[in-house]
């Protein structure tokens, strides 16, 4: 307790000694600044007193740096050792002045646009900051801890005693003070002129290097790498054209049988996001590189495309598909310029499956076939051959005729080729040639079967069905109109007479005839009795239509509301029974719109129940005219015999002598048809036990009315007979 009690008291002694030290320390202070105020200007006077007041705070040490020297009584040592090794590191370095001296490998040119001025006056900022800082600090530790003040003042009173010695007198102290203070001012001097003067200086150059570097990262941000097959489009495109480019390319990798219906839906989102033309592009351009790029496709791959085009196209409009066709035949010529047979095949694959789900009409598909059959050269044998076996036989169907010039067009490019020399009869020997025209001799005597449709092929065309994909069909185009660069307008468009002639008095003359029918429609659907805005419509479609497939699309674009769509049926029976001869123009209609829909099936059943009540009074020539289109109806499988259960063959009274006629002229045209016909038309009734009254009456009608008055038709009758009793429905 007694050496605690010393050791306060030491320390007591140790403060209040350190407190007089720092006391005769600031009476210096004073003395030096009174001296210096006699001889040079005040302002000047009172940067030296901050000077010296900052030497002051700079020699004062805390508690920590004192502790660190009683740890570490070397460290003064350590500290020149430190400074020695840093010298023959500059030394060998060749560092001087911010730059390396001596060979250039390239890090010059970091410090560029820097003078030495600028590199000392960034040196000196940052020793401001530093000092600063350091006597923030100091002033912090003053005011917590009044004992650091009197370490202080201790601490100065030794340096100054060691830079003055105590034996000299007092007049070479005093000069040695002045000579002292005389340098710190010049010191300082400098140090405010380097800070101050060129502070614009520092400035600018700050400037011009920010704009150096906003330069340096714009160039780095803008050199992103682009291969070189994509630097034209991305020179052209926007970031936003880029990222939707990307999204089509992601959606258009995944397209298949089982999500086509799904990808469409966004793929159509995504065309509205952004104006026509450009989704357009953009997505014709992708699909076309998905279809033709790459490895050997096959019909599968295709037909998927295809029915994603023909979706698209429902959805957003029929000038998508035109406009992807019209690439589609740019890019066909480009490969057949270049040879390449893989591309051909892709591509003609894709504008096959394109007529098959409707896109296009067959007649595009003739006018290309023609075109390819004009050169006949191997790429084009193979070529004609693959549409020929995707879909020939759709297209025969569609248009027999147009396929009979085709088959003449291609005989005389090979009788032209064998009256050549031997390179001629070379071609013509070759066996892709030989397999083309049997292909073609198959599809023109109707040997070759048609492809079934698989499971997901017959949902994909349902789909498209629902999407009302026969609105988009685009009629009457041809190959030379795709790649006509001079296209202006919906250039897609069949009736689009602004576009196919110049001349303005032939459109309006075209226009006035139009017209001028369009009104002797009118007058004439009066004369029927067609009295309604609706059927006076149906009745003009029916009677203007080019052919039966243009009549069928035209109705189905009145998109009539309600029940109106079963005046469609009557109008057409009522325009078949007054014509003066039979035109089986009518029948076929009819077939074709019970196939699109059952709803006319049944109209058109109600209506004949209705005409058999009328047979009474209607005359002859109508009664001839609904017996024939009856027979035509029930002949293509449209209706069945069955729909005759509602008359009265047992009932004498019941059988005018005009419905007998009537319906002896049914079973007369019947029994014209094929015999295979006859057996497959009287066997669909034979299956239903329900229809065994109508059976028998049938039987006995045909017996007495029928065979007695022409035998011709008595083996036709035996063989209806059989029919009649093929319980077990076996068809010919």
């Amino acid at each position: 307790m007694k050496r605690k009690a010393g050791d306060l008291k030491s320390k007591k002694g140790n403060k209040i000694k350190n407190s007089l030290m720092q006391l005769v320390k600031e009476n210096d202070i004073v003395q030096r600044v009174s001296e210096l105020k006699s001889e040079e200007d005040h302002d000047a006077n009172e940067s030296k007193i901050a000077k010296a007041k900052k030497d002051l705070k700079r020699t004062s040490k805390t508690k920590f740096e004192e502790y660190l020297e009683m740890e570490m009584p070397n460290s003064d040592m350590l500290a020149q050792e430190d400074l020695e090794l840093e010298r023959k590191l500059a030394k060998k370095l060749k560092v001087k002045g911010g730059k390396l001296r001596g060979d250039d490998d390239g890090l010059n040119i970091l410090f560029e646009g820097f003078s030495d001025e600028e590199a000392v006056n960034h040196s000196l900022s940052k020793k401001r900051k530093k000092k600063k800082s350091v006597q923030q600090a100091i002033k912090d530790d003053i005011g917590d801890d009044s004992t650091n003040e009197a370490s202080e003042g201790e601490e100065y009173s030794e340096t100054t005693v060691e830079e003055i010695p105590v034996k000299a007198p007092s007049q070479k102290r005093r000069k040695k003070r002045k000579s002292l203070l005389q340098g710190q001012e010049s010191d300082m001097v400098g140090e405010t002129a380097l800070s101050v003067t060129p502070h614009s200086e520092c400035h600018n150059a700050e400037v011009a290097s920010g704009e150096i570097l906003t330069k340096a990262l714009g160039m780095a941000s803008s050199g992103k790498y682009v291969a070189p097959h994509l630097r034209s489009q991305t020179k052209n495109e926007s970031e936003e054209q880029t990222q939707m480019r990307r999204r089509v390319r992601g959606l258009l990798n995944r397209l298949s049988e089982s999500n086509v219906e799904s990808i469409t839906g966004e793929m159509a989102t995504i065309f509205r996001s952004v104006s026509r033309s450009v989704s357009t592009q953009i997505i014709s351009e992708e699909v076309l590189a998905s279809c033709y790029n790459g490895p050997r496709g096959n019909e599968q791959h295709a037909a998927v495309f295809a029915a994603f085009i023909a979706g698209m196209a429902s959805l957003v409009g029929v000038d998508f598909s035109a406009k992807l066709m019209a690439l589609l035949a740019k890019i066909f010529e480009g490969e057949y310029l270049k040879e390449d047979n893989l591309s051909l095949r892709n591509l003609t694959l894709l504008l096959s499956y394109l007529c098959i789900f409707g896109v296009c009409s067959c007649d595009l598909m003739y006018d290309f076939l023609i075109m390819l059959s004009k050169r006949l050269t191997e790429i084009d044998v193979s070529t004609i051959l693959t549409v020929l076996q995707c879909c020939g036989i759709k297209i025969r169907s569609d248009d027999p005729v147009a396929m009979k010039n085709f088959i003449l067009c291609v005989q005389n490019r090979v009788n032209e080729l064998k009256a050549l020399s031997r390179d001629g009869e070379a071609k013509i020997n070759s066996k892709r040639m030989e397999f083309m025209l049997e292909t073609i001799c198959d599809i023109k005597n109707n040997k070759k079967k048609p492809k079934e449709d698989t499971v997901q092929h017959t949902r994909i065309k349902k789909w498209l069905q629902k999407l009302r994909v026969e609105d988009i069909l685009i009629r009457g185009l041809k190959w030379s109109k795709l790649l006509d660069p001079d296209k202006k307008g919906q250039w897609w468009l069949a009736g689009d007479i602004a576009s196919a002639t110049d001349n303005v008095e032939e459109v309006a003359n075209s226009i006035d005839k139009e017209a001028l029918e369009a009104q002797k429609m009118l007058e004439l659907a009066a004369a029927q009795r067609m009295n309604t805005d609706a059927r006076r419509a149906i009745f003009c479609v029916i009677m203007s239509g080019e052919d039966y497939i243009d009549a069928f699309e035209k109705l189905l674009r009145l998109d009539l509301p309600g029940k109106q769509d079963r005046d469609i049926m009557r109008v057409l029976m009522e325009c078949c029974l007054q014509e003066k001869v039979f035109n089986k123009y009518y029948t076929v209609l009819a077939a074709k719109l019970c196939e699109h829909e059952k709803n006319h099936k049944f109209t058109l059943q109600y209506c004949l129940w209705d005409h058999f009540k009328e047979l009474d009074s209607m005359p002859l020539l109508r009664s001839m005219h609904l017996a024939k289109f009856m027979a035509e109806m029930v002949a293509s499988f449209t209706l069945s015999l069955a729909v005759l259960k509602t008359v009265e063959w047992s009932d004498p009274h019941m059988l005018s002598p005009k419905k007998i006629m009537h319906f002896r002229m049914l079973f007369e045209a019947i029994f014209e048809y094929p015999d295979n016909v006859i057996w497959n038309m009287f066997t669909r009734i034979a299956v239903t036990p329900e229809l065994e009254t109508l059976r028998q009456g049938m039987e006995f009608f045909i017996k007495e009315y029928v065979v007695k008055t022409n035998k011709k038709v008595n083996d036709k009758f035996k063989l209806a007979k059989k029919a009649l009793n093929n319980t077990e429905g076996v068809l010919m």
